[in-house]
């Protein structure tokens, strides 16, 4: 098994607060649908018990193969990628950004692009994005908010998000940022 990803294990935690039951309750009813088929289950778990895409996904990644604790291939080869190298040191400011957007709710999706994560509910609210050696980037769909001290506009970095905030060590993911990120996942709700 490969380290688990500290969001991932977060959100398997928070499965019974989340989703009202714990991940294996899920699993053994996905079992019982008889469904063969990941988009299958994800559908049912959304459609019929108001799950979040995210859970829903760990809920058919488990009942199909078993290992949700590794990251499924796709979204880790990614996102491992993104680490490589000289980015490695910012790898603990992603897992506090990832661990918070966690506990956002239960309807948070997360798409992994090729150089950063998007992150959605109705429509994408932030973005996480390995920026440099030093610096991970926090892109915020804050539209009307003025810009105001370490929350600028996005400007031309990344078209789909209004605002953007530079953290450089996890200390600078503070309760104000946290703030902004409750804020853009309220307002993607409406």
């Amino acid at each position: 098994m490969s380290n688990p990803d500290p969001a991932l294990l977060t959100m398997i935690a928070n499965f019974p607060s989340k989703t009202g039951k714990p991940l294996d309750e899920w699993v053994k009813l996905a079992k019982a649908s008889g469904l063969a088929k990941h988009g299958e289950i994800v559908k049912l778990l959304k459609s019929d018990h108001g799950m979040g895409h995210g859970y829903a996904n760990i809920v058919a990644i488990q009942t199909l193969k078993g290992d949700v604790t590794a990251p499924s291939p796709a979204a880790g080869d990614v996102e491992s990628k993104w680490f490589e190298g000289e980015k490695a040191a910012i790898r603990p400011i992603y897992d506090t950004v990832m661990a918070a957007v966690a506990k956002l709710g239960n309807d948070v999706e997360l798409a992994p692009k090729q150089t950063y994560m998007s992150v959605r509910r109705s429509k994408q609210f932030a973005c996480v994005h390995p920026s440099t050696k030093s610096r991970l980037d926090l892109g915020l769909q804050l539209k009307g908010v003025a810009p105001s001290g370490r929350l600028e506009m996005a400007g031309s970095w990344n078209a789909m998000v209004s605002h953007r905030v530079k953290l450089e060590s996890a200390r600078d993911f503070d309760a104000k940022v946290r703030g902004w990120l409750k804020q853009a996942y309220d307002a993607a709700g409406r």
